[in-house]
């Protein structure tokens, strides 16, 4: 698959689906000599939740690195860096009163996804029907509508079911990009403390997100249910 493959398949499946927002490409990179020429490097530093949400909205494109990712905990998940031990532990999440333990608090971090291998140098971020790059995983931020709609559109053709795996915790980097990385299905998470808090996700807005080898089959489909 092209790049100008997956434009054209972002674009029709926003059109399809009738998407608000732009699905969001992102492309976990371990060699920086895969940034295609001319794409700006992000320069300012933020966490990875809010670039995915700026870019839904925006239409930007940008790469990041390590300097950029102010989430520590969220670059750990994608593989950028090691996961700092207040957050490992799970004396964090306790001192935030999100548990009623460390313990509990770490059995969560422990199940959270996580790319062992930390070899990521940069991630690039587009919408996807005007990526300039392969990305590994596509997000939706979409209401429950619209994610039942993309869930049924995965199963139009095999069937099965989707299992949605979350904690509320680590959500747009952990279930968002690593989960659907590393299994190579569609996850949906419900958002995080920090993806709501600090990004303009509505309430009434979730998260489901696919590996790049299922957006052919995604839009083949769609166009078979939602196309007049």
């Amino acid at each position: 698959m092209n790049t100008a493959k997956v434009n054209k398949l972002g674009l029709e499946i926003k059109e399809l689906l009738q998407l608000e927002t732009f699905p969001v490409a992102v492309c976990l990179a371990t060699d920086m000599n895969k940034i295609p020429e001319g794409m700006k490097q992000l320069d300012h530093v933020t966490r990875h939740c809010q670039m995915v949400d700026n870019i839904r909205r925006s239409g930007e494109e940008f790469y990041s690195t390590i300097e950029q990712q102010q989430c520590r905990g969220g670059a750990a998940v994608m593989g950028m860096t090691e996961m700092v031990e207040q957050l490992k532990s799970g004396e964090f999440y306790y001192g935030l009163k999100s548990f009623s333990s460390v313990e509990s608090a770490k059995a969560t971090m422990d199940e959270i996804p996580e790319i062992k291998e930390k070899n990521v140098k940069v991630i690039m971020y587009a919408p996807l029907e005007k990526a300039s790059f392969i990305p590994d995983v596509i997000i939706f931020i979409v209401k429950p509508k619209k994610a039942m709609e993309l869930s049924q559109t995965l199963l139009f053709e095999k069937g099965g079911r989707i299992d949605a795996n979350f904690a509320g915790k680590q959500s747009l980097c952990g279930d968002g990009v690593a989960l659907p990385y590393l299994s190579g299905e569609a996850s949906v998470t419900v958002g995080c403390g920090g993806s709501r808090n600090y990004t303009e996700i509505k309430e009434e807005e979730m998260i489901i997100s696919i590996p790049v080898g299922k957006l052919e089959e995604l839009v083949c489909s769609a166009k078979k249910m939602f196309r007049k």
